[in-house]
Parts: structure tokens; C-alpha cells; sequence
């Protein structure tokens, strides 16, 4: 966006820009969000900044009407590919507050005197002043939201002391942490606090419109034990940097503002900023549907799937080792054949720090995997000896990747690996790093997906017996859907979405005709018992 299109974003109060960019105020010294209620500012006087971070170096401290803080977060972060992008995932994940700048330079490939340069060049600051940003934006969000001491929130958010936190507090929004959590709730009075002495429960801010379809995503592909879903809920456990966690993430459609809830169950504090950020990357809350819904309705045969589900979202992952894992196991066979699959595998897990709520292990670690987890599995030798290297390469660190690579990356680091194809790197892109131009298009959903939109417009009387299969449309567009480009990932979301409710209809009329031939049976029967001597 240039000048003019962010100005006119501004002046419109347009809040799907919320988080995108920052708009600056010279003559107050302030940085807003976009939907800022307050009047618009002349244009001279104004500012924009790619990041929070950006701003408040250049000497503006946080508006406290609109709290640009607490809004979702950048989608350019997965769009990006690029070194500032990568820093960003990383950033978000707490990799400066666990390793410091040299840690997260060293995963870029890059000096931290180059890094700096190159971010202070791309987003208006360093990868520190991003990192103090990123802090800032938790501990408003817990001091807001829960009712955690202020000291926890401090290091939940991942300052080193209280005195940091306190100052960078100060710094920012030009308030105490105490006054900007009466101010906070003041502005949201349905903030909720801590349920418990061990839970945290806080809102989850996400850009409208918000298909809940992700759930059921999740759901049906959740390890008992381990996950637990349903098409408004999912919860499960996790291993993270300091132990292992525990979260429920619900979804109120009802509610005024369609809330979703975050529940941590277990964490350490040390973690609870990288939960956070992984919980937002599972459920694609810093997506911009609106943008992505117009690419994909221009193209005929998705218009109907996105007026009938706006705002789609792309499942990502929580941990990107155990992704590997199911992509390998799933790969070539059905959902339920691999949920299967990695339950026999769950069991080689370790038990949970905290059971509850059903969930009592978490997802066997790569090195559980390797000793002994493989033998649970079934199969050919093969793909099992395959599974087996892997976990033993990412046990001992020969193969490291994460959030911060790029496709090319993961296709460097795994494509050599004895049973990994295109489709496990194009799967582990779309999510694990928020890939958002992925295409499968060697993958049997994707293709059933083409054939079911491909099949003639039909009444709603008529669904249930609609084919299932069929030849692909003549349509002149391109097979591969290169004209939604750079949302196919979207696009794939909806192809597996029309391949499942094709699959759902043909059992339904299969369950119906053979429900009328064993009526027909039991009348004819009926028929002869009457006429029998």
C-alpha cells in the first residue's frame, strides 16, 4: 500500500488494516491503529510504520483510546518469504527471549550486524526494539486479561526483570503496568480474569469474517490422549522449551463479538508468550480473510465454497517436529487410516505434567520415536525405516527447521530424506510456516475437490445425491489454480472442504439406498410369510 490507500484506510476507519500498519501523529507524538476513533489527523502530520516496534524508535509512544497493541498480527509475516518475515515468525515464537539476537541470527544464516541492518532497513527497527515490541504486546494482553501478579506477567512476557518490564511499560504506553490494566478493562469490560490458580483464560483478537471449520479440521484428526475437538472447540497438550503445556481454545459464535477463548491449563511462564504465538499460528488468526476471499471468489469455481464459508483459515502447527512425523505417517492414506496410525504410535508417549480433561500424554518426542516408538507402528518396512531415520536425524539435531525457514529451505532440508516427496514439504509449508501459495496437486482430496466443483449446479433437494466423481471441468482456467495466486493454499483448504462434503453425500445416499432395499426386503418377506400355508 502507498501513502494514499493507508491514508484512506485511516480516514475510513477501516479495521481490517488493524495490525497491518501503524499510523503515526507528529504534532501529538502518538502511534495508532488504523480504526482509531479519534479525528483523522491532515495528512502532513502523519506517519506510517510497518511495525509498533518502528514507531516507538522513532520517539511515539502507544495511543490509549484505540491500544494498538491489542489487535492480530501481522498476515505479511507468512506472506513474506524473505529474511524479514523469517525474523519475524522467530521473533513472535520467543527465539531472542531463549537465545538472544546471535541465536536468531545464527538460525537465519546471518551476522547479527547484518540482520540488524537488514531489519532496520525492511521494518524501521532492530530485531531488539522487535522483540521489546513483541513483549509489550503480551504483558498488555495479560495484564488486561487475566488477573496474573504483575511480577509472572513480566516474565511470562519474556522481560528478564521487573525493572525492564516496568520501564519498557512506562516507555510505550505512557502508563504503569497498574494503569494500564485499569485502563485496558476500562476499554474492554469483558476482559475475563485467571479461573484458577494454575488456568489462564484471555480473548483471542482475530480479523473478520472467521470460518469455525478450522475446528473441525483439528477435530478429526486429533489424537486421543493427546487432543481433544469438536467443531466449536480443540484443546491438547504440548512439549515446549521449559515443559510441557496445555491449552483449550473455544469459539462462541453466539457471543456479540464472536469471541474466541484461550484457556491455558498448564505452562511454564518461561513459555507462555511462545504458546501464545503458536496457538495464533494453529488457528490463522493474523490472516487477512477479506483479501483473501476477494482473490479466491473472482475465480468461478471456488465462488460458491467462499460465499458459503468466509473467512477460511489455514490449520497450522504447534510443533514442528511432530508435524514431520503425521506428514510422513498420513502421506498416501486416508485421515482415518493415519489417525489410526499415530494412536498406536501416541502410546510411546510420556505422560502429561498435569492430566486433565482426558488428555493425559503428550506426542512422543523424536527421540521416544526412534528408540522404540516405530515398533508400534504398521506397515510396509519401508515407510516405518523411513519415519524411524527421521526422528533419529531430528533427536540429534542433524535436521533442525521450524518457523524460520522458507520453502526452499524446507525443500532443502528434507527433500533428501528416504520418504519425503513434494507433497510432505508442500504440506509442512502450508503448516508450518503459513505458506499461503501452495498447491497439492498430486493429492487425491485436491483432485476429488476439483471433480466435485466441476459438477453441475445442483438443488438443495438434490445434494444428497450428488456424484461423487466425475470428469474435470472443461473450464479454460488454469489446473493448478495459478490465478488466485498468492492464496492457493486457501484455495486447497477449499478443495479438500468440497472433496469431504462430496464424500459425506455419497455415504448419505449410499445409507439411504441401502436402508429403501432392506425395506423392500422385509415387505417382500412379509408379503410371503402372509401367503405361505
Amino acid at each position: 500500500m502507498d501513502f494514499w490507500q493507508r491514508y484512506r484506510a485511516i480516514d475510513a476507519r477501516d479495521t481490517r488494516f488493524d495490525g497491518q500498519f501503524y499510523t503515526a501523529v507528529r504534532t501529538t507524538g502518538i502511534y495508532c491503529r488504523p480504526s482509531c476513533p479519534a479525528r483523522t489527523p491532515k495528512a502532513g502530520n502523519v506517519t506510517f510504520y510497518e511495525t509498533s516496534a518502528a514507531a516507538h524508535d522513532a520517539g511515539y509512544r502507544a495511543c490509549k483510546r484505540c491500544l494498538p497493541e491489542a489487535v492480530p498480527g501481522t498476515p505479511a509475516w507468512n506472506v513474506r518469504s524473505d529474511i524479514a518475515g523469517r525474523a519475524m515468525r522467530l521473533i513472535n515464537d520467543g527465539v531472542i527471549n531463549r537465545d538472544g539476537v546471535e541465536g536468531l541470527a545464527a538460525r537465519l544464516g546471518y551476522s547479527s550486524r547484518q540482520l540488524n541492518r537488514i531489519l532496520s532497513h525492511e521494518l524501521g527497527a532492530g530485531p531488539l526494539s522487535l522483540a521489546r515490541a513483541s513483549r509489550a504486546q503480551t504483558a498488555r494482553t495479560l495484564l488486561v486479561s487475566t488477573s496474573m501478579k504483575a511480577a509472572d506477567v513480566a516474565f511470562a512476557s519474556g522481560f528478564s526483570s521487573v525493572r525492564q518490564f516496568n520501564g519498557t511499560i512506562t516507555e510505550v504506553f505512557a502508563m504503569t503496568p497498574s494503569a494500564l490494566r485499569a485502563a485496558g478493562r476500562h476499554h474492554h469490560a469483558s476482559a475475563r480474569t485467571a479461573v484458577a490458580a494454575t488456568a489462564l483464560t484471555l480473548n483471542l483478537p482475530y480479523r473478520e469474517p472467521f470460518d469455525p471449520g478450522v475446528f473441525d479440521f483439528l477435530a478429526v484428526r486429533a489424537i486421543p490422549g493427546i487432543e481433544e475437538g469438536s467443531s466449536a472447540s480443540y484443546a491438547r497438550t504440548l512439549r515446549l522449551t521449559h515443559g510441557d503445556a496445555r491449552f483449550r481454545v473455544d469459539y462462541d459464535a453466539d457471543a456479540p463479538r464472536r469471541e474466541l477463548t484461550l484457556t491455558v491449563g498448564a505452562v511454564d511462564l518461561r513459555d507462555l508468550s511462545s504458546l501464545l504465538s503458536r496457538v495464533r499460528r494453529l488457528l490463522d488468526l493474523d490472516a487477512d480473510p477479506v483479501a483473501i476471499d476477494a482473490s479466491l471468489g473472482d475465480d468461478p469455481r471456488l465462488a460458491s465454497g467462499v460465499a458459503a464459508a468466509p473467512g477460511i483459515r489455514m490449520p497450522g502447527a504447534v510443533d514442528p517436529q511432530e508435524l514431520l512425523i503425521r506428514a510422513m505417517i498420513g502421506q498416501q492414506i486416508t485421515v482415518a487410516a493415519a489417525r489410526t496410525a499415530l494412536v498406536q504410535l501416541s502410546e510411546s508417549g510420556s505422560d502429561s505434567l498435569v492430566p486433565a480433561d482426558g488428555l493425559q500424554r503428550v506426542f512422543p518426542s523424536a527421540a521416544e520415536i526412534a528408540d522404540t516408538g516405530y515398533q508400534l507402528l504398521r506397515g510396509p518396512q519401508r515407510r516405518i525405516d523411513a519415519i524411524r531415520g527421521a526422528a533419529a536425524a531430528m533427536a540429534a539435531g542433524g535436521l533442525d527447521f521450524g518457523y524460520g525457514d522458507d520453502l526452499a529451505g524446507l525443500q532443502a532440508k528434507l527433500l533428501p530424506l528416504p520418504g519425503v516427496g513434494p507433497w510432505t514439504v508442500g504440506y509442512l509449508a502450508m503448516r508450518l510456516i503459513g505458506a499461503p501459495d501452495v498447491f497439492l496437486a498430486n493429492d487425491a482430496a485436491v483432485r476429488n475437490g476439483i471433480r466435485a466443483l466441476a459438477q453441475p449446479p445442483v438443488g438443495a433437494a438434490e445434494v444428497a445425491d450428488a456424484p461423487t466423481a466425475g470428469p474435470l471441468s472443461p473450464d479454460s482456467r488454469s489446473p493448478d489454480f495459478r490465478e488466485v495466486s498468492p492464496w492457493r493454499s486457501y484455495a486447497t483448504m477449499h478443495l479438500w472442504r468440497a472433496a469431504a462434503a462430496a464424500q459425506s453425500a455419497a455415504r448419505t445416499k449410499s445409507a439411504r439406498i441401502k436402508s429403501a432395499r432392506t425395506k423392500s426386503v422385509g415387505t417382500r418377506t412379509t408379503a410371503s410369510k402372509k401367503v405361505s400355508p
